[in-house]
């Protein structure tokens, strides 16, 4: 999704100001960020004090960074590192991170596709996605960050006993990921439709409660990658199934009250198109039943006469 600029927003003086928890040259610290990142929570001069952070987790697309900030400010020994492709999102992420004095956050640019220049095999703990893009269309799915050649590109990234987690508005996005898990061999330990109630302790940001007034729950997939990159023949049992999202909304569309960000173009379009058929079903009954009458009536009218 695109981050609407505000008005009146600068966006070069705003980087310049959020310069301090902005990384533009991500790929130089690949495979150091524990270390290179550790002087931003002021380790001290104590020769017993820690020199790294613990853990590093990868946010990817971080939106405006309220789910960093959390959870840096919950977890001081993990660095938070959000990610985002957006250049407005990037800037809101880094400014929250500024305006909470966190040193263990920063926001770095980019998308999926880079992240094997940015870190290397094993040094995430874990990696969340939290509200991606939907991108409902067949000829956009590729983009979407939760299909099996992502996950596999995510794989070796991630540590052992790491996680990778989505959590989303999206039932078709949902329908759509848990089976490109599944396919490639990952070891999904959790895949709920109401992640709020089997996970409380997430934080909730103002994003996801915006939400949840509008009606929507949050579905989540939890998993562990799989011990071995996928085989070919994998990756094509996950890209032959049905790539278009409108193949996985629910049989009870019309019951539904909430939309999906990204969802609501087409919705409405299958909507129009049920309704269109049911009026015109209706139409097809009204006027056979009517011409079925009317000949009933000739028949009745020339037996009458014949008589």
């Amino acid at each position: 999704m695109h981050a609407r600029m505000p008005k009146n927003f600068v966006l070069d003086q705003r980087i310049e100001r959020a310069a301090d928890a902005i990384e533009t040259n991500a790929a130089a610290y690949r495979g150091h960020w524990a270390e290179a990142c550790w002087p931003l929570a002021g380790g001290g001069e104590d020769p017993g004090a820690p020199t790294r952070f613990a853990h590093v987790h990868l946010d990817l697309g971080c939106g405006k960074g309220a789910y960093i900030a959390a959870m840096a400010e919950r977890h001081p020994d993990t660095l938070f590192i959000g990610m985002d492709s957006e250049p407005v999102c990037v800037v809101h992420a880094a400014q929250l991170a500024l305006d909470r004095g966190l040193k263990n956050a920063l926001v770095i640019p980019g998308d999926a596709a880079k992240l094997d220049r940015i870190f290397a095999p094993g040094e995430l703990s874990g990696i969340s996605i939290n509200f991606p893009t939907p991108h409902p269309k067949r000829r956009h799915a590729h983009l979407r960050v939760t299909t099996a050649e992502h996950l596999n590109g995510y794989r070796p990234l991630v540590a052992e006993g790491g996680m990778v987690v989505l959590r989303t508005d999206s039932l078709p996005l949902y329908e759509f990921s848990l089976p490109q898990f599944e396919t490639i061999g990952w070891n999904v330990v959790c895949a709920t439709h109401d992640d709020r109630a089997a996970h409380p302790d997430q934080p909730i940001t103002e994003y996801e409660q915006r939400l949840t007034e509008q009606g929507a729950t949050v579905h989540a997939v939890y998993a562990h990658p799989a011990p071995e990159p996928a085989t070919t023949d994998q990756l094509q049992t996950a890209r032959d199934l049905p790539q278009s999202l409108i193949d996985y909304l629910p049989e009870d569309l019309f019951a539904q009250d909430y939309i999906p960000y990204g969802m609501s173009y087409a919705i409405d379009n299958l909507r129009n198109r049920r309704r269109h058929l049911a009026a015109r079903e209706t139409a097809s009954t009204r006027d056979i039943t009517s011409t079925y009458e009317t000949a009933s009536g000739r028949d009745i009218t020339s037996t009458s006469e014949n008589a």
